[in-house]
């Protein structure tokens, strides 16, 4: 799920983004990865997991642009956002979730 804010004062969306527990129950370590970080999975955003299980991230996206990203779990899963915004398909064989920063 992807919670969007988008601010008055610069083009900059506030995207929150959230893996579900039931997505990675047995998950210790959740990275998003994606295009506003060059695909860079060593440097991925690390997403805090909160009591419940589930994890967040909250990422500060230029307006104006799609993004695609997956979520690493563990170092070895890649996962994607069951509530994404589209799904586009990659030369890899595989999907990719969208996150649209367009107001």
């Amino acid at each position: 799920m992807i919670k969007k804010q988008f601010l008055k004062s610069k083009p900059v969306c506030k995207a929150t983004f959230v893996l579900p527990q039931e997505a990675a129950p047995e998950a210790k370590n959740v990275v998003l990865v994606g295009e506003f970080n060059d695909w860079d999975a060593k440097n991925g955003i690390e997403m805090k997991k909160l009591k419940n299980g589930t994890f967040k991230a909250v990422v500060s996206l230029e307006s104006g642009k799609e993004y695609e990203f997956r979520y690493l779990i563990d170092g070895s899963t890649w996962e994607n956002d069951w509530e994404a915004d589209n799904y586009v398909t990659t030369p890899y064989g595989v999907e990719n979730s969208v996150v649209s920063a367009l107001n």
